[in-house]
């Protein structure tokens, strides 16, 4: 603030001194003035200080939230990777797990297909004579059975064959259950499939009755 000064007085009866006055007043503006700059530098040096504090507290605002990005992108890079690591798994799986499939449904269907058409070869040269179901059955198992030759063999290859036969056993056993399980499948699509008709037939029914005449029919 400018200091106050006292106004210049004029002596009553006595001669006015203008150079004297005029003198008090340009001293009393210039000290205003250096007042009025003194001030509006120091305003303008803390609104400097004020300018750099807020630019670094923007660009540390700016270096978190990039550091909060750069941490979140390597976070969601690693989840897509264990994501694609566990899909590409879970697809080797089920491809070996297909192949298997495959693999042991064509041999069961070729030994099918072998027993069957030996069968029909045997039925064959029977020359048109019929046999039951029981004879049937009899003769497929006397056909896949094979001989034990286990007459000559020394304790180490009884062993042998009797993992194999053990093993051969574990096969039929799976395809056994396969097979029944296979049964019990189109069974229950069968009845599914006899359900929807039954009430498909029921449904049209009950919409084929028409008004004739003024009368239900």
């Amino acid at each position: 603030m400018a200091p106050q000064l006292a106004p210049p007085t004029i002596p009553v009866g006595d001669r006015v001194d203008f150079d004297d006055i005029h003198r008090k007043r340009m001293e009393k503006d210039l000290l205003e003035l250096q007042t009025l700059i003194e001030a509006h530098f120091e305003q303008r040096k803390k609104d400097e200080q004020e300018l750099i504090g807020l630019k670094d507290r923007i660009e540390n605002r700016r270096s978190e939230r990039a550091e909060i990005q750069r941490v979140r992108a390597e976070k969601e890079k690693d989840r897509q990777n264990r994501i694609a690591e566990e899909r590409h798994r879970k697809e080797e799986e089920e491809a070996k797990k297909k192949a298997d499939d495959d693999a042991k449904k064509k041999k069961v269907l070729s030994g099918m297909g072998a027993n069957f058409g030996g069968f029909l070869a045997k039925a064959e040269t029977r020359k048109g004579k019929r046999m039951t179901g029981r004879e049937i059955k009899k003769k497929t198992l006397a056909d896949r059975r094979q001989p034990l030759a286990i007459d000559n063999l020394r304790e180490d290859s009884l062993k042998q064959r009797a993992q194999e036969m053990w093993n051969w056993i574990y096969q039929l056993e799976s395809e056994k259950f396969d097979f029944m399980e296979h049964m019990k499948h189109q069974r229950y699509e069968i009845i599914v499939l006899l359900n929807r008709i039954q009430h498909a037939q029921k449904f049209k029914k009950g919409h084929g009755k028409g008004k004739v005449g003024g009368r239900w029919k």
